[in-house]
């Protein structure tokens, strides 16, 4: 605990974010760091509560209040030695996690909570401009091996365990780059990339071989793996696209958000898109779908110029609680510690957005020339609870919307199936993920282990690490005698 009152001495303080008008002119990250003197006082305002629920909400079981103690003290490459022992990638959750161990402190039950994510950022990046990131290569090398297909947060997390273990770990990546959605999925005005690729550069350097353009499944497959390694790990993510198979589908200008989204991560990087070039500029834009995807469409858009952005959700809307509710406050369906059901508007949505709930895409409308024009809507409402809840349509709510650019966002139903997980005849669970549990990580096929979004499904960067950390550990434990 650094003061014995710090949590009344200070306020909560968060990183400042450049104005609207300034950041939507460009990709790069807009948040501005906290200085030396207020990151002391915000790890001060860590209490000493007996029993640290920010532990409950982060699934790393990150020691925050060790390193919140440490910061508030100075010691700032202690903290970040604490914060690494449980976390490989903190630049990267202190970024893009929504925190939920800032919506479990103890402090929030009244008060404003710590903010441990700023913290967190904070020591990240000091480390690496100090030069304390550095490569930790191991003493001695087992001569086993692992295959590690994926290079997404999972996979990264899980090579660089096995290799500081002393196993010979490969990387297979399908895409040109590694970092999986990190790269291509995440923008960079949340997450700039050269951000994602010192720490790959820090994990090769450590020893672990990356093969980026090798689609295991197709160039190469799982049987093939099995033979040339001691053991796979298979991190592929979840990444088959849940459609929206209405009337109209099949009109020009109707895109999968990660259309736009890994396009303009290729342009942002100095690549040429030579077809099928996707843009928001002078468009109306609607983004169907109201989760973080959806979010990052609309932040792209209004740096695209768009013409209007418009964003449609099925739910209804959560209640406004404004930004850290304390316990009273929160909804009776997410009591604290739990992740609060509420209204969350993002700094992408505080750039300009026309958001809408209980809105349901009836079809899409176009021109002669197959082009999309516009899209129908109609209003829905939830009835019921629990097991017994359902939609129904409000009769007489039809209405057009202009659309020249139509983004769908509307989530993942597992890993792609076709190719690799056939071929290698995966079992799957009951909700389309590959079939492990969150003991040992194997899967059907021996030798073979799954880990972050491809076994539990479409979930958090914070998770994706875990369960590479203990995929890890499990893979380890195998390839022990």
């Amino acid at each position: 605990m650094g003061e014995l009152n710090g949590f009344r001495s200070y306020s909560r303080e968060v990183p400042r974010k450049q104005p609207v008008e300034n950041r939507v002119q460009h990709f790069k990250e807009f948040v501005e760091p906290l200085s030396d003197e207020s990151l002391r006082e915000q790890g001060a305002r860590c209490m000493d509560c007996g029993v640290p629920f920010c532990h409950q909400g982060c699934p790393l079981g990150n020691l925050i209040p060790e390193w919140n103690d440490l910061s508030s003290a100075g010691h700032w490459q202690e903290a970040l030695e604490v914060l690494h022992s449980t976390n490989n990638f903190p630049e990267f959750t202190g970024r893009v996690c929504p925190a939920p161990c800032e919506t479990s402190c103890v402090l929030g039950i009244n008060e404003d909570p710590v903010s441990i994510e700023a913290i967190e950022m904070a020591l990240a990046d000091r480390g690496f401009a100090e030069g304390w990131v550095q490569p930790q290569p191991p003493a001695i090398r087992t001569g086993k091996s692992v295959a590690v297909v994926g290079s997404g947060p999972a996979g990264l997390a899980a090579a660089q365990q096995l290799n500081r273990k002393g196993h010979h770990v490969t990387v297979f990546e399908r895409d040109d780059r590694p970092g999986g959605l990190l790269t291509y999925g995440i923008p960079d005005f949340k997450l700039e990339k050269a951000k994602v690729f010192r720490r790959v550069k820090q994990i090769q350097d450590e020893g672990v071989s990356i093969r980026c353009g090798v689609h295991i499944g197709r160039d190469m497959s799982l049987e093939q793996l099995k033979k040339d390694f001691d053991a796979v790990l298979l991190s592929c993510g979840a990444t088959k696209k849940r459609d929206l198979p209405i009337d109209g589908r099949e009109l020009q200008g109707i895109y999968f958000a990660d259309t736009i989204l890994r396009q303009s991560t290729r342009r942002v990087l100095g690549d040429v898109i030579h077809e099928n070039e996707v843009t928001a500029k002078g468009k109306h834009v609607v983004v169907i779908g109201g989760g973080d995807t959806g979010s990052d469409c609309v932040g792209t858009s209004n740096r695209q110029g768009a013409k209007s952005i418009t964003q449609f959700e099925i739910m209804e809307m959560p209640p406004s609680l404004g930004k850290y509710p304390r316990a009273l406050e929160r909804d009776p369906r997410s009591p604290w510690p739990n992740w609060p059901y509420m209204l969350r508007t993002s700094t992408s949505h505080e750039e300009g957005v026309d958001r809408h709930w209980c809105l349901q895409t009836k079809r899409f409308v176009g021109n002669d020339q197959g082009q999309v024009t516009g899209l129908v809507t109609e209003q829905v409402r939830w009835m019921g609870q629990g097991a017994d809840r359902r939609l129904e349509l409000v009769p007489g709510s039809e209405k057009e919307w202009p659309c020249d650019l139509a983004l769908l966002a509307i989530g993942f139903t597992g890993p792609e199936t076709e190719g690799l997980v056939q071929d290698a005849h995966l079992k799957l669970g009951k909700s389309g993920n590959i079939e492990a549990n969150d003991l040992d990580y194997l899967t059907s096929v021996p030798g073979v282990f799954t880990a972050g979004d491809m076994r539990r499904g479409q979930s958090l960067v914070v998770w994706a690490i875990q369960e590479g950390r203990q995929a890890a550990e499990s893979i380890h434990r195998y390839l022990s005698p």
